[in-house]
């Protein structure tokens, strides 16, 4: 299991990097412009390139050698991101440039997250995926509740800029220790299927079609969708929401780490509790019940006058939007076939987060520059997930998955997935 621990330590290294920046840019962009849109151009922008990039990436991932897919994307994240402190000390950083490198990095992303989902069914099998996701899961929420709160403190005493430098060294950190599994992370691919232009809008069929021919991942990643939009205006709005609803700025109030970590905090709880919940009432059931108690937490999170109430309704919000995301991508990889994990699940993110996230950030920003402010624009992306809601719980797949997993006796099996049509 020593390739699994470096891929889970690359992982780590990787997110816990990605969440210094995460924290550090739109603190960073607010004390440069003082403008909620600017806040949620750079949480849109850094979701965008899914929806752009996702099915392609997924498709090279399949066919490419994942590792050096992987190596190759932290090592161009690290070059835009050492851009920013280095504007910043020269004294030339503006808005604009860290919207672009927010471009960059995510791109890279794309592409680093399109081979890691391949390689991970390939590194340990598919009869220990759910266990090793949601390790990997239940590891990188641990780090995303200690980095956040250290990184808002980070950014309440001093300028975020030179923070961002610490993304650089954790890119290429895991960069090596990528390099450093000896196991497989690529299934055999024909040789003349690898690199050829025709092959590739082939297998990004190939995605798509298994993606269609399955109803409960279809609707999964419908939901999914709106789940998304719900969690891109909470990145949007998180900064100018604190301070300008809950009076927490984001330089000089030690109370804004609190805020970026007890969202993250969820997904530690989360981890917990879905790979037994799955077992225990399979993923339809699941969905049907975490989509609605996400819906209220999120209403919650709209309604606190408080930072102390807002601050919790945050942190249980947390926890159903995570367990919302873990079941979906678990099943979804169940019933994917190996050949086609990079390809399908790219494609499914790219509709969900790839197009969720931007959207509901943009739907945000845009609302918020009127008289409703930084609360209507969280109250924007919520409504959102309401429709979500009415989809999974008015539409027959989830329902009807539910009912045969509560029909069928013998234990976790009964609720396990079979694969559909390809």
């Amino acid at each position: 299991m020593s390739d699994f621990r470096r891929y889970l330590a690359a992982r780590v290294v990787a997110v816990a990097g990605t969440l210094v920046s995460l924290v550090a840019m739109p603190v960073l962009v607010y004390q440069l412009t003082g403008s909620p849109a600017w806040t949620a151009a750079v949480a849109a922008a850094e979701a965008l390139p899914y929806l752009l990039f996702g099915l392609l990436a997924g498709a090279l991932a399949d066919r490419w050698d994942r590792r050096t897919m992987m190596i190759t994307a932290d090592v161009v994240a690290a070059v835009a991101l050492g851009s920013v402190p280095l504007a910043w000390w020269l004294g030339v950083l503006g808005a604009p440039q860290v919207l672009v490198v927010a471009v960059v990095v995510q791109t890279a992303f794309v592409f680093f997250d399109a081979a890691n989902f391949g390689a991970l069914p390939t590194l340990v099998g598919p009869d220990r995926i759910t266990q090793a996701y949601s390790t990997v899961f239940g590891a990188t929420t641990a780090v995303e509740l200690v980095v956040p709160a250290l990184a808002g403190l980070a950014v309440a005493v001093t300028a975020p800029a030179p923070l961002i430098g610490l993304n650089v060294v954790t890119a290429l950190a895991a960069a090596v220790l990528v390099r450093g599994i000896g196991g497989p992370l690529s299934v055999p691919v024909p040789e003349g299927a690898r690199r050829t232009v025709v092959a590739i809008p082939v297998a990004i069929g190939e995605g798509l079609r298994f993606l269609a021919g399955q109803p409960v991942v279809r609707t999964l990643t419908l939901v999914g969708t709106a789940n998304a939009v719900a969690g891109g205006a909470w990145a949007a709005m998180l900064v100018p929401w604190a301070d300008r609803v809950l009076g927490v700025p984001p330089d000089g109030d030690p109370r804004i780490a609190l805020f970026f970590a007890m969202y993250g905090a969820g997904g530690i709880v989360a981890s917990r509790i879905v790979p037994a919940l799955a077992r225990r009432v399979g993923g339809a059931r699941l969905a049907l019940g975490a989509l609605p108690v996400a819906l209220a937490c999120g209403s919650a999170v709209v309604a606190a006058g408080h930072w102390v109430s807002g601050l919790l309704a945050a942190a249980c919000w947390g926890v159903a939007h995570a367990t919302v995301v873990l079941n979906a991508i678990t099943y979804r990889q169940q019933v994917c076939p190996p050949d086609r994990q990079a390809r399908v699940n790219t494609t499914a993110r790219m509709l969900s987060w790839g197009l969720g996230m931007p959207l509901g950030a943009g739907l945000a920003g845009v609302v918020a520059v009127t008289d409703l402010g930084p609360r209507g624009g969280l109250a924007a992306g919520v409504a959102v997930l309401g429709l979500g809601v009415v989809v999974a719980w008015a539409t027959s797949p989830l329902r009807a998955a539910a009912r045969a997993a509560r029909a069928t006796a013998g234990g976790p099996a009964s609720a396990a997935p079979r694969p559909g049509p390809s």
